[in-house]
C-alpha cells in the first residue's frame, strides 16, 4: 500500500531548512554590523580567525533557528532518533566511511561526465570559494582544517541528513526523501560545479543514514571527502593542478 503523501509538509520542511540557513547568515551580517556601530575594530582581527567564527555562528544559529522555533512556536519536538543520533560511532561506521567515499567518488565523476557532455559550455573547473584565502601562518591552516573538515561536516550531517532526512522520511518514501535533501543541499552551496558534486556526496550520505540508521557513518565520510579536499587546495594545491590538467 502506497503511503499518503502530506505535500505541505514535503514542500514546507526543506524550505523552512532553507529559509533557516539563510536567516542565519542574515543574522550573521547583523551581528557584523552591530559590532562595527559600536567601535570594535573586525578589520584589525586575522582573516581566518573572523571565517571560523562566521561559519560557526552560522551553523549554530542554523541548528538552533531550524530545530528550535518550532518547538517554541508549536511544540514540534526533534528526538535523537529524528537526527541519527541515538548512539556513539561505531565500527562499521567507520569501516563504511571509506567505502561510502569510494563510492561517492564513482558516481560523482559519473554525474560530472554526465554534466559535462550534456552541456559543453558549463564550467566544471570553477574554483570553490571556502573563504580562507591567503592564509600561511600554521594557526590559519589549523583553523581552515577545523572549520572545513570538522565543524562543516558534523553541523551538516546533523542539519541536512539528521533533521531534514530524518523528519521527511517520516513522511515519504526514501526515493524521494534523497533526491530532495541531497537537491538542497547541492543549492545552498552557491556553485553549481559544487553543487553537482555534494549532490552525489549527499545521495550516498543518506544511504548511509538509512542503513545504519545514524548520521556518525556520515560524518566521518564528509570528513574524509572535506579532508582531501583541504589538502589538495591548501597543502598541495600543484597535485591539484596537475589532476585538473
Amino acid at each position: 500500500m502506497l503511503r499518503r503523501i502530506d505535500w505541505r509538509i514535503l514542500i514546507a520542511l526543506p524550505l523552512w531548512v532553507y529559509i533557516g540557513f539563510e536567516i542565519s547568515k542574515a543574522l550573521l551580517i547583523g551581528l557584523v554590523y552591530l559590532l562595527k556601530w559600536v567601535g570594535v575594530p573586525l578589520g584589525l582581527l586575522n582573516t581566518a580567525v573572523l571565517e571560523t567564527v562566521a561559519a560557526a555562528l552560522v551553523y549554530v544559529f542554523s541548528i538552533g533557528i531550524v530545530v528550535g522555533v518550532p518547538w517554541l512556536l508549536k511544540k514540534y519536538k526533534t528526538t535523537k532518533e529524528d537526527v541519527g543520533l541515538t548512539r556513539l560511532p561505531s565500527w562499521m561506521d567507520i569501516l563504511l566511511a571509506p567505502a561510502g567515499f569510494a563510492v561517492y567518488f564513482l558516481c560523482s565523476a559519473v554525474l560530472v561526465y554526465a554534466i559535462g557532455a550534456l552541456f559543453p559550455g558549463f564550467n566544471l573547473n570553477e574554483a570553490q570559494d571556502t573563504g580562507f584565502t591567503g592564509i600561511s601562518r600554521s594557526y590559519e591552516y589549523m583553523l581552515a582544517f577545523a572549520t572545513l573538515v570538522v565543524i562543516a561536516p558534523i553541523a551538516e550531517e546533523t542539519l541536512f541528513r539528521g533533521y531534514l532526512y530524518g523528519k521527511l522520511r517520516k513522511i515519504v518514501p526514501v526515493w524521494v526523501a534523497i533526491p530532495i535533501v541531497s537537491a538542497l543541499f547541492g543549492f545552498v552551496h552557491g556553485q553549481w560545479n559544487v553543487a553537482i558534486d555534494v549532490f552525489a556526496l549527499s545521495v550516498i550520505l543518506c544511504i548511509l543514514r538509512e542503513v545504519t540508521g545514524s548520521i556518525w557513518a556520515g560524518i566521518l565520510l564528509h570528513m574524509l571527502k572535506n579532508g582531501l579536499a583541504f589538502y589538495l587546495l591548501f597543502i598541495n594545491p600543484v597535485l591539484l593542478r596537475t589532476i585538473g590538467g
